[in-house]
């Protein structure tokens, strides 16, 4: 997991809507954030200009929720300080964040920012967009490890959404 998967070009997974959409377009735009050192307001005008459904390099991207993908990626930057060390708590002892590939550091960013501001969404519905995302980038177990992060992190922060579970 230590190796960088560019996010340029994801796989084909089920197709996203617009929310969806967003969610692999902040991931991406965070990758591009923390490997090329773009900031915050270049990254999203870049986003909203040239890729937010439109055409880039033969690769037709999907429209997404603009509002949507402005609140992910300006507030894993904003909270990136109180993300980190819940996503650390969450990993496995031997997978501090800093070794993890740089675009599933993304996902877990994203996932846990809407678990923990998002509450107008349930939590079984962020887990399972970050595992359709996670997919869209890796074949192997990343997948799974998005599932049991997001679920520690979901079950600790909103208790109430898995009330009445085994």
């Amino acid at each position: 997991m230590a190796s960088d998967t560019s996010p340029q070009a994801p796989k084909t997974f089920r197709p996203a809507n617009k929310r969806g959409a967003a969610r692999l377009a902040a991931v991406q735009a965070l990758y591009q954030m923390d490997v090329g050192g773009t900031d915050l307001t270049h990254v999203i005008v870049e986003f909203e200009s040239f890729r937010l459904g439109k055409e880039m390099d033969g690769d037709q991207y999907r429209d997404a929720d603009r509002v949507y993908f402005r609140d992910i990626v300006s507030g894993v930057v904003k909270d990136q300080r109180l993300l980190d060390p819940k996503i650390h708590v969450a990993l496995a002892d031997k997978w501090p964040l800093k070794r993890i590939d740089t675009t599933l550091r993304a996902i877990l960013r994203c996932g846990t920012y809407e678990i923990l501001n998002r509450s107008d969404v349930p939590s079984r519905v962020i887990i399972t967009e970050y595992v359709d995302v996670a997919r869209a980038f890796f074949e192997g177990d990343e997948a799974k490890m998005v599932n049991g992060v997001l679920d520690r992190l979901a079950h600790a922060e909103r208790p109430q959404e898995f009330d009445g579970e085994q």
